[in-house]
C-alpha cells in the first residue's frame, strides 16, 4: 500500500513541477515583455487563471510519458494534480 501512495505523490510532484516549467517557459520565451513586466501584467489583468491554464499543458507530455512506460500510479498523479490545477483556474476565474 505505501509503494502505491508514493507512486502516485511522485506523479503529483512531477505534474506540478511541470506546470511551473510551463510557466516559467511562457513567461521567459513566448511572452512579448520581459520576466518582471509579464508578471506584472498578469497581476494587474488578474489573468492567473488563463496563464495557469497555459503553464498546466506540459502536464499531457509527463502524462504519456508515464502512460507509455506503463507507470500507471505516477499518471494517475499527474492527472490528479492536472484537475486541482482545472479547479484552481476556475476558482480563479470567478474571483
Amino acid at each position: 500500500m505505501g509503494i502505491i501512495k508514493k507512486d502516485v505523490f511522485i506523479g503529483v510532484l512531477v505534474a506540478f513541477f511541470a506546470t511551473f516549467g510551463g510557466l516559467f517557459l511562457y513567461l521567459e520565451y513566448f511572452s512579448r515583455f520581459g520576466f518582471d513586466e509579464t508578471l506584472t501584467m498578469i497581476q494587474e489583468g488578474k489573468l492567473y487563471g488563463k496563464v495557469l491554464s497555459i503553464a498546466a499543458i506540459p502536464n499531457l507530455f509527463v502524462f504519456f510519458i508515464f502512460i507509455k512506460k506503463k507507470q500507471d500510479l505516477r499518471a494517475k498523479g499527474v492527472l490528479l494534480a492536472t484537475i486541482l490545477i482545472a479547479l484552481t483556474t476556475f476558482i480563479l476565474k470567478f474571483i
